[in-house]
């Protein structure tokens, strides 16, 4: 007789909108780490610049940075699925034309830009609302896993894609790449909009958007903290942005061999993602922002390597510790979002989060081009790499930053946005094993490689460190 084997469950906390929100993750994140690798080459396959690729980074991001609060406001007011169905729609149709573009051989620079502008105007609504989405799916004692698992699959997926990205592009041209991104879009447009509602808390209406925008805008200032750390990813985001968005794929073409060595060092960054994800996963810090702000150090290793440059192999390893290094920072960032902000605000104060980080990356990354023309590249990736060690020391120096921890008790805290009279965050001990990790890179846009930020939802490529998300 053979012994029936015990099926495959699902954890409690893996109920069917976490299920759809998460596979819908990793499809997206599979098609858009792979058009990272991409985009840039579409850039200079169709006869651009380091300017020119500079440009098309910065168009897709500056609708984000105009649109971003107005998204965050909608997602607290609307239903937060509709908003993320309506954005992946509208990221598809960009996404698809872009490649149809490249693969016909008509594509030309101002075109590029203005699909990538459309594409950032999308993940202006999508972001905010794929965020506070996720926190509402899952219950605070069971956060940590939940958003953990998340975090694997969607980090998963990005090394997967980007591997097969680079590849691809290497062999057949980075078009059939944006391709698959788009169709990926499509079908997590299509996850999403099979979302079970019901059980989710409705959405308020308020007094205006201005209100609600003003309002989210106290949660930020009132924290030190939070306000701190936005400003810090502001600056590190631009440079890391102009790093490795436009200077790492044009030092993989003139010294490394082209995009299949870059998308190898992106594919170990996801590696390196994974390992941080299970390595925080066993290890709940006390002091959360201490840590994660530490995490940040290592991020200064990606430009001085690229400055150097140092080998395919070295540049490899440089950003596996970096990926771990992004991780523990993400870790720590959104266990402190999902412990100090109410649930209700999240996404007004995730979207404040998000203008802040990227709000200098489309000067960064339009400015890499004649940086590099006027002081020369390697110069030019030094100082990214001094600008993130030294005002990651200064962040360090916030009393707020050093202090914050962990609670005990019900749960991991999660929205309850607990304040002492001072307005500073509550501090208490940690919580051992109570780990909720965040949606998607890139905190204040966790920093990864050219798309980033992105340890967060995924929004579909940046063309920039994520902006490290």
């Amino acid at each position: 007789m053979i012994p029936r084997r015990n099926p495959v469950r699902r954890p409690s906390w893996a109920g069917r909108n976490y299920t759809l929100l998460t596979a819908a993750a990793v499809v997206s994140g599979l098609g858009s780490s792979g058009a990272l690798v991409a985009g840039a080459f579409a850039v200079l396959a169709a006869g651009g610049s380091a300017t020119d690729v500079g440009l098309v980074a910065a168009a897709r991001t500056v609708p984000l940075v105009l649109f971003v609060l107005i998204g965050g406001a909608l997602a607290d007011r609307l239903p937060r699925h509709r908003v993320m169905v309506a954005a992946n729609a509208l990221n598809c149709a960009s996404q698809g034309l872009f490649a149809v573009l490249v693969l016909t051989g008509t594509a030309q620079v101002w075109q590029m830009a203005l699909l990538a502008a459309l594409g950032g105007t999308g993940q202006a609504f999508f972001s905010p609302a794929a965020e506070g989405m996720v926190l509402a799916t899952v219950s605070g004692s069971e956060s940590g896993r939940a958003f953990a698992a998340f975090r694997m699959g969607v980090n998963g997926a990005g090394i997967l894609g980007t591997a097969l990205g680079g590849a691809l592009a290497a062999a057949t041209g980075p078009g059939w790449v944006l391709a698959a991104d788009a169709g990926a879009f499509a079908v997590a447009a299509a996850l999403r909009a099979f979302l079970d509602v019901r059980d989710v808390p409705g959405r308020r209406g308020g007094a205006g958007l201005l209100a609600d925008l003003r309002e989210g805008w106290r949660e930020v200032a009132g924290r030190p903290w939070l306000w701190s750390i936005v400003t810090q990813f502001a600056v590190v985001n631009a440079v890391v942005a102009a790093a490795e968005s436009v200077y790492g794929p044009l030092v993989a073409r003139e010294r490394l061999g082209g995009a299949g060595p870059w998308g190898l060092a992106l594919a170990a960054f996801g590696v390196g993602t994974l390992l941080g994800g299970l390595l925080m996963t066993r290890w709940a810090p006390r002091r959360l922002l201490l840590v994660g702000v530490l995490g940040v150090l290592p991020l200064a290793l990606p430009s001085a390597a690229l400055a150097v440059p140092v080998a395919t192999p070295v540049l490899v390893a440089v950003l596996c510790v970096t990926g771990v290094s992004v991780e523990v920072f993400a870790v720590a960032w959104m266990s402190a979002l999902h412990q100090e902000i109410p649930e209700e605000k999240f996404s007004r104060v995730s979207s404040y989060d998000w203008l802040g980080s990227l709000a200098l990356v489309p000067v960064a990354t339009a400015a890499a081009g004649p940086v590099q023309d006027a002081v020369g590249r390697p110069a030019a990736l030094w100082g990214c790499s001094a600008l993130v060690l030294v005002l990651t020391l200064a962040v360090l120096c916030v009393p707020d930053v050093r202090r914050l921890a962990r609670r005990t008790g019900d749960g991991d805290g999660a929205g309850r946005g607990d304040r002492d009279d001072d307005g500073t965050a509550t501090l208490g001990p940690a919580a051992p094993g109570q780990v909720a990790l965040g949606t998607a890179v890139p905190g204040p846009a966790v920093p990864g490689p050219p798309p980033g930020p992105t340890a967060r939802p995924e929004g579909g490529a940046q063309g920039t460190a994520g902006p490290l998300r």
